[in-house]
């Protein structure tokens, strides 16, 4: 029996919000477990939070700042980066927080001085929207009385809000692009509830890509779908372009395809004769857009010597340039080398980076069967567009061309990344392993791809009773829970997470 839309409408509503729910849970159990601080520069970001929480965004490279110091000395474990072998007696020494005062200082006090006095932030020219934000999140923090260790877990946290906001976010994107299909309106937010990538447990700007260009992405294809854009929706797009820009430099391929995308809009236009008639939507977009995103330039410009701030990044970690000649001889060219770098990206962008040990926190097996999956079902979306079939309407098959064009884009700038540098004596990427294989990096595209992912395993169950679907996603949510909880029991184990303190 078929629900009226209405009732069915509201089942989905609280499908939605329960998944919120499960999302938001999964970071607060995740963030607890992980010891602070990961090995994904977290305590460069979390020096970043605090200059943005005083107000005093940073103009140089500078060193850890007063306020952050304590905290990175005192809650650093050493269990990402070393062996229990590596350390006296072949075990990690227990936490400072369990040794009396005076033993805790005076084991610390190399620490403080290698961290004040040697280390320098390289990341501090990241644009500053995560930061700014996740500073006023500091700050309430200290306003409600939290201090040490649960202050710092309350700064991550803030991924519970950010996390439960981009189930929201794809449930609506799914319903709106797939009103007649249940089944990508569920799977889409179940499958952002139950995503096992690692960088949402960590303090950490890549966070904050999913929601904002997923709202570009919905944003741009109503855009592109209206046949004189209205002003609002033009101020809103341009708007979310910026908030994409302003929150990671890696997001740089995305807008330049959504640059692309606005501009074969202007062609459409013009050739219906439109152009006139949209061109205040067009000027609203360009200076939504485009005026936060020449403000942060000119930023850098002045404080770091270029236009995105990555001159003195590069220079800090010795890469250099390598002659145009010289790309063509990198392993990327070779099918095993292409692989390598495209399961790498695949994997990384499902599980994260995080280490263990000195070892990669991996799900072996899981990761493999997630690539082969996802590749098949973009396959699957790719085969149905090319082909002169009805299935997907006119709004529709926008959403997923421009989905794809999106993951090409960022995909063909990390190859070019790859092989642009001689990575030197660098640990990641290295002279060995030449290639950036950092999936974190291209989370934005995390709605337009679990879009593609949903819309292809719907395409390969086409045949298949929509119980069975959902049943398959059932199965599917557990495989990912269960190689999530796989990969990280070590660290629940940790004297140094929050649950031991």
């Amino acid at each position: 029996m078929k629900l009226p839309a209405d009732q069915n409408e509201a089942s989905q509503r609280k499908i939605i919000l329960l998944l919120c729910c499960i999302a938001a849970l999964r970071v607060f159990v995740f963030s607890a477990a992980f010891p602070f601080f990961g090995v994904v520069d977290e305590q460069a970001h979390f020096d970043l939070v605090t200059h943005y929480a005083q107000a005093a965004p940073p103009r140089t490279m500078p060193h850890i700042t007063a306020e952050a110091l304590p905290y990175i000395v005192w809650f650093n474990t050493p269990e990402y980066l070393w062996t229990p072998e590596s350390q006296p007696h072949g075990h990690f020494a227990p936490p400072p927080w369990q040794l009396p005062a005076a033993d805790a200082e005076i084991r610390l006090a190399p620490r403080e001085k290698f961290w004040r006095e040697t280390v320098i932030n390289y990341e501090v020219a990241q644009p500053p929207l995560y930061y700014t934000l996740a500073g006023g999140w500091w700050r309430a923090g200290g306003w409600l009385g939290l201090s040490d260790g649960d202050r710092l877990l309350w700064l991550r946290l803030l991924n519970m809000a950010l996390l439960a906001a981009l189930v929201w976010l794809g449930g609506g994107a799914a319903r709106k692009i797939f009103p007649e299909n249940r089944f990508v309106q569920v799977a889409v937010p179940a499958l952002i509830a139950f995503f096992p990538q690692s960088i949402f447990y960590a303090i950490n700007n890549d966070v904050l890509s999913p929601p904002v260009f997923g709202a570009a992405f919905v944003l741009l294809v109503d855009f592109f779908g209206a046949e004189i854009p209205a002003p609002r929706a033009a101020a809103a797009t341009g708007l979310a372009l910026a908030a994409a820009f302003l929150t990671k430099i890696s997001n740089l391929p995305l807008l330049a395809l959504a640059g692309l995308f606005l501009a074969l809009k202007m062609f459409r236009l013009w050739r219906g004769g439109k152009l006139r008639a949209a061109t205040p939507a067009l000027a609203i977009v360009a200076a939504c857009a485009g005026l936060p995103m020449a403000a942060w330039l000119a930023w850098c410009k002045i404080n770091f010597g270029d236009f995105t701030g990555t001159a003195q990044k590069i220079h800090f970690l010795n890469w250099t340039n390598q002659p145009i000649a010289a790309w063509f001889h990198h392993p990327i060219f070779s099918v095993p080398g292409f692989w390598y770098f495209l399961k790498g990206n695949l994997a990384s962008f499902w599980f994260g980076e995080q280490m263990w040990h000195r070892q990669p926190l991996t799900a072996g097996g899981a990761e493999l069967a997630l690539v082969v999956l996802s590749l098949v079902t973009l396959a699957f979306v790719l085969i149905t567009l090319l082909r002169p079939s009805p299935f997907f309407t006119v709004p529709q098959r926008t959403a997923l061309w421009l989905g794809l064009a999106c993951l090409a884009a960022a995909l063909a700038f990390f190859a070019l990344l790859s092989v642009k540098y001689d990575f030197q004596d660098c640990f990641y990427p290295s002279r060995a392993h030449p290639f950036f294989v950092s999936g974190r990096l291209m989370l934005g595209l995390l709605v337009p791809f679990l879009i593609l992912f949903a819309c292809g395993l719907d395409r390969l169950l086409a045949g298949c009773r929509e119980r069975v679907k959902f049943l398959v996603l059932l199965a599917l949510l557990a495989f990912l829970l269960a190689s999530e909880i796989t990969v990280a029991w070590p660290v629940f184990a940790s004297e140094y997470n929050w649950f031991h303190l």
